[in-house]
C-alpha cells in the first residue's frame, strides 16, 4: 500500500469547493454549501483531505451529531485509486470520526472493514456534452413525442426569482403522495451561500398561473434536479418534459455537463424511473450504504 496522508481541512468554504474543481463528477453533497446547510441544522461538518505525495487524491465533508457520523454521496476520489486504497483511505477517515461513521459510497467499495448496512442506489445523470441535436436525438420516443407536444401547446418557459410558490406546491404534493426529500430550507441555503446557482423555471400558459415547476442546483461543473411539481394543465401537454428539456439546455450553455436528475428507484417508482431514462441519461450505480470500522 502506497503511502497517503490524511488530515482535517480547516480552511473557508471557497477554499475547499475550489480544491473540488479537481473532481468533475464531485456530487452536490460533497460542496461547502451542503456542509453550511448542515451545520446551521445543528451538525457538526468535518472536511478531510487525502493525499499521497503532497498531491491531492480524494475529500470527503463527513455531517455529525453526537457519536453519529454520516458521509453521503462521498468520498470523491481520484480515478486511479485501486479498490483497496478507496477502502484503506474509509477506514482511515473513521479514525478521525469517533464514534460510529455511516457511508453511502459514491462508488462500489467493499471488503474486510466495511458493513454493508443498505444495498446500493441508482442515479440517473444525463450528460450535456454532446451537441443540442444529438441529445435531442438521443430522447426515447415517447419522451420526444410529449416533448414536442409541449413545445406545440405553447407553453411559455421563464426562469423565476422567487420560487415560494413552487416550494408550497411541492410540499402538499409531497405529503399527498407520501415521498421524503430533502429539506427545502437547503435551497434558500445554497442561494445564499452560491448567488446565482439556484435555477428555478416555471411553465405558463398566456397570462395564466404558473403550471408546472422546477428547481436545479448547481455546482460547478455539474447540477442536481432538485424538485419538481406539475398541475393538471401542465401534465396534459407534457410541461415537465419541456421544463427538463429548457433546463438542461440552459445548463449546458452555463457550461454544465453532468446533470443529475437523482435517485432510481424501479421498485416504488417505475413511471419516474422511466421519465428520467427516456432523457438518456444512464444509470450510475452507488456503492452501498455502510458502516465503516476504524483501521
Amino acid at each position: 500500500m502506497r503511502a497517503f496522508e490524511i488530515r482535517i481541512w480547516d480552511g473557508d468554504d471557497a477554499g475547499w469547493d475550489g480544491m473540488l474543481g479537481a473532481f468533475p463528477t464531485a456530487p452536490m453533497q460533497a460542496f461547502a454549501a451542503y456542509g453550511g446547510f448542515a451545520r446551521r441544522s445543528g451538525r457538526r461538518v468535518r472536511r478531510v483531505l487525502f493525499q499521497r505525495a503532497g498531491g491531492l487524491v480524494g475529500m470527503a465533508q463527513v455531517l455529525g451529531r453526537g457519536a453519529f457520523w454520516l458521509l453521503s454521496h462521498g468520498p470523491v476520489f481520484a480515478e486511479d485509486l485501486s479498490a483497496d486504497e478507496r477502502r484503506h483511505l474509509l477506514r482511515r477517515l473513521a479514525r478521525l470520526c469517533p464514534g460510529v461513521l455511516v457511508a453511502t459510497l459514491a462508488e462500489p467499495v467493499s471488503g474486510f472493514g466495511l458493513v454493508p448496512l443498505v444495498t446500493p442506489r441508482h442515479h440517473a445523470v444525463w450528460d450535456l456534452t454532446p451537441e443540442p441535436e444529438a441529445l435531442r436525438a438521443a430522447l426515447a420516443g415517447k419522451w420526444r413525442n410529449r416533448l414536442c407536444a409541449a413545445e406545440r401547446a405553447g407553453l411559455r418557459i421563464t426562469a423565476d426569482p422567487d420560487p415560494v410558490w413552487l416550494l408550497e406546491a411541492e410540499a402538499a404534493q409531497r405529503k399527498a403522495r407520501g415521498y421524503r426529500a430533502l429539506p427545502p430550507a437547503l435551497i434558500a441555503d445554497w442561494a445564499q451561500a452560491r448567488p446565482g446557482d439556484v435555477w428555478c423555471l416555471r411553465a405558463e400558459r398566456r397570462n395564466g398561473p404558473p403550471c408546472a415547476g422546477i428547481i436545479v442546483l448547481r455546482h460547478g461543473t455539474g447540477a442536481r434536479y432538485q424538485i419538481g411539481w406539475s398541475g393538471e394543465e401542465g401534465r396534459r401537454p407534457g410541461a415537465h418534459n419541456r421544463l427538463l428539456w429548457d433546463a438542461a439546455m440552459r445548463l449546458r450553455r452555463a457550461g454544465v455537463r453532468r446533470f443529475d436528475l437523482g435517485d432510481v428507484n424501479s421498485e416504488t417508482g417505475a413511471g419516474l424511473m422511466h421519465f428520467k431514462r427516456g432523457t438518456g441519461a444512464r444509470l450510475e450505480r452507488l456503492g452501498a450504504t455502510v458502516l465503516v470500522l476504524p483501521g
